[in-house]
């Protein structure tokens, strides 16, 4: 028996060791990485069954070319467009530790020069790019729609994954505008890193996207895997009148709302905007949304404008496809205002609910929420989109701006801001930037109104004066654990631009809103400016003789001038199609020289003015002056200039037209 002793300890001591190792070893395997890569972020743009979940253990933030110093130079000198320069004189415009993916960037201002991407491995390159092709959809896999350019801006949406680090070197001498959108992960997670070979799930994830964005016409059932068959569908014809209240509907079974499609779109245009939807969720006090119908739907002003992805308004149907989980009960209003003694028509309304009898997972997902804002801007003070507590996701924007000063939309100089969890984490380079558009006010550019899947402008005009845009955040959506501030500046600097901001901010979160305030008339009707200041770089002409022009940025109006070089008997005409029927008084701002010449004003056969000499010894700015009344109507909406030349004095230059509303 003793002598066995000593084995008996080896045993136990054996038995002690392959004990520790299995506890260990199952330890280790009951908290293995995450493992994320290409596909999982793409999913995110096919799938969006993930918009609701959170993102709670992550950092999202923004790298930008701002101006530090709280001025306009966002990008202009370049001064504020890196973070360092290297030795060898090139810039670095990016930098951070990962595991993370860069899932958005940015530029107006793409060059021939090249992108070195280090991922990873700091010493050396993973792959170099040629700046443009970044956008240009010639270099696989930057391609569309994940990659485009359009309004102004090149924007890059395919994610580009690390998992230790990121780098990116711009090999020129200097670079101007840019933003560069990216998340980071905990040291949990394991990051696949990206590679221009893609993997061939990953390819067909691209081409899932390219057909699924491009589609005309989509549905609830477009955005979901195969697998959900259960989508159930209630669908009512009603009419509304004024005064009443109309459900569309009512559920007290737990869900998801995966679709709301109203109709016909035309009963809710106009400048009054009557019609709200309000929509509330398991009784709480504050409903979620609680708005005008046609600013949830991103018209413009007062008429259907936008056609995204998820929002907006197809043919004569409106449609909202984010998913919208509830935990007990769902419910679903219009509700028309009454306009004072005003005789308001009976409105015909065809809707259509979409939902799933799938409660929210409260531990995973948000309620959809939505912010409205409409207010004169305040001096000194950025127009707020959001300010919230709580914890959840941002997913959406939409902003119409109306400049309440003539002239120049210059509030769009505006950059945005955001906070996340009382960190400031993003600062934007301009309000078009933001949309992901560029260089307002130029043709083909930020000119009018124009969707994409995820941004676009709803409109501009620059006799009213206003714009719009939108944006949607899918995966980039922002993600907060305890606060969300998010604003907009109107103005290039010190938020001095007066204008009226009306903003829905569209997110995802774990508690409705403190308080909501209903829509009222005072603060949903369209704004109308007596005061039309129109710049011929955005106008329709059409030509009759030999006019030749040249423009340039010559005097200090905000717009370019036109310098027009004329024959006797040539005729210059516009069109003047966005502008209201009414009288006006016009007036304008040119150029008096010594090479100009005489001019008259005529609208179709029907002379305005006589001969008006615009010579003179010097050259001189005349700002305003009067010429003519004018009236236009639907069918009467053109004005047209005839010229009289004399040797040398062939010159017509043109700063501005004035159309100033003569009330009866």
């Amino acid at each position: 028996m003793t002598s066995n002793a000593p084995i008996g300890k080896c045993t136990i001591l054996l038995a002690c060791c392959l004990t520790w190792l299995s506890i260990h070893f199952l330890t280790g395997q009951s908290n293995p990485k995450i493992k994320i890569g290409l596909r999982d972020f793409l999913k995110e743009y096919l799938n969006l069954n993930s918009l609701p979940v959170y993102h709670q253990d992550t950092y999202i933030a923004q790298t930008s070319s701002y101006d530090t110093s709280g001025g306009n130079d966002d990008g202009f000198s370049g001064k504020y467009s890196y973070l360092y320069h290297n030795l060898d004189s090139t810039l670095t415009i990016f930098e951070t530790k990962g595991p993370g993916v860069i899932q958005r960037i940015w530029t107006p201002t793409p060059s021939e020069d090249s992108l070195e991407f280090f991922i990873d491995d700091l010493a050396k390159p993973a792959f170099t790019i040629r700046y443009k092709d970044l956008f240009s959809g010639q270099v696989y896999p930057f391609v569309a729609p994940l990659c485009n350019n359009q309004l102004g801006g090149y924007y890059c949406y395919l994610p580009i994954p690390f998992n230790q680090a990121c780098k990116i070197v711009y090999k020129g001498k200097k670079t101007q505008f840019h933003q560069i959108q990216y998340r980071t992960y905990p040291a949990h997670y394991e990051l696949q890193s990206f590679s221009l070979k893609l993997q061939s799930a990953e390819k067909k994830s691209l081409l899932d996207i390219k057909d699924l964005w491009s589609q005309s016409i989509h549905n609830p059932a477009s955005f979901y895997l195969p697998s959900v068959i259960s989508i159930k569908e209630s669908k009512k014809n009603l009419t509304l009148n004024p005064g009443q209240v109309l459900n569309l509907f009512n559920s007290t079974m737990g869900g998801r709302i995966l679709g709301i499609e109203l109709g016909p779109a035309g009963a809710f245009s106009g400048l009054d905007k009557n019609v709200d939807i309000k929509i509330t969720w398991d009784d709480e006090t504050q409903p979620a949304v609680y708005c005008p119908v046609s600013e949830f739907f991103g018209y413009a002003f007062d008429k259907p404008s936008m056609k995204s992805l998820l929002l907006g308004s197809d043919g004569d149907k409106n449609f909202c496809y984010f998913p919208m989980p509830y935990d007990r009960k769902a419910r679903i209003d219009l509700i028309y205002r009454k306009r004072g003694t005003s005789s308001l028509p009976a409105l015909t309304i065809h809707s259509k609910i979409f939902y799933l009898l799938k409660p929210r997972e409260p531990a995973k997902e948000g309620k959809f929420y939505t912010f409205r804002s409409s207010q004169h801007t305040t001096l000194n003070k950025p127009h707020t989109l959001l300010d919230i507590t709580g914890k959840g996701h941002y997913v959406g924007t939409i902003l119409l701006a109306q400049g309440l000063k003539p002239g120049m939309t210059l509030f769009f100089e505006g950059d945005d801001s955001t906070a996340v969890d009382g960190q400031y984490r993003m600062h934007g380079t301009g309000s078009e930037d933001y949309f992901n558009g560029g260089w307002y006010a130029l043709l083909d550019r930020w000119d009018g109104s124009y969707s994409l899947p995820l941004s676009g402008s709803l409109d501009y005009s620059l006799p009213f004066c206003r714009t719009g845009g939108y944006r949607l955040f899918l995966a980039d959506k922002i993600s907060f654990k305890k606060s969300f501030f998010h604003s907009i500046e109107h103005g290039p600097v010190g938020n001095a631009f007066p204008a009226i901001y009306t903003s829905i901010a569209y997110y995802y979160a774990d508690r409705p809103p403190k308080h909501t305030l209903p829509p009222q008339s005072n603060d949903t009707r369209g704004y109308q400016p007596d005061t039309l200041i129109v710049y011929p770089q955005l106008l329709p002409f059409n030509i009759e003789g030999d006019i030749q022009s040249v423009t340039k940025w010559a005097y200090p109006t905000g717009g370019l001038t036109y310098y027009f070089t004329v024959t006797s008997g040539s005729l210059l005409r516009t069109t003047f199609a966005e502008i209201p029927e009414g009288h006006y008084q016009l007036a304008l701002d040119y150029i008096q020289s010594p090479e100009s010449c005489e001019f008259s004003i005529w609208q179709r056969q029907t002379p305005l003015t006589g001969w008006n000499h615009a010579d003179h010894d010097q050259i001189r700015r005349i700002p305003f002056q009067n010429f003519t009344p004018i009236h236009f109507d639907r069918l009467n909406q053109t004005l047209t200039f005839q010229f009289k030349t004399e040797g040398e004095k062939n010159k017509f230059i043109l700063n501005r037209i004035f159309l100033i509303k003569v009330h009866p």
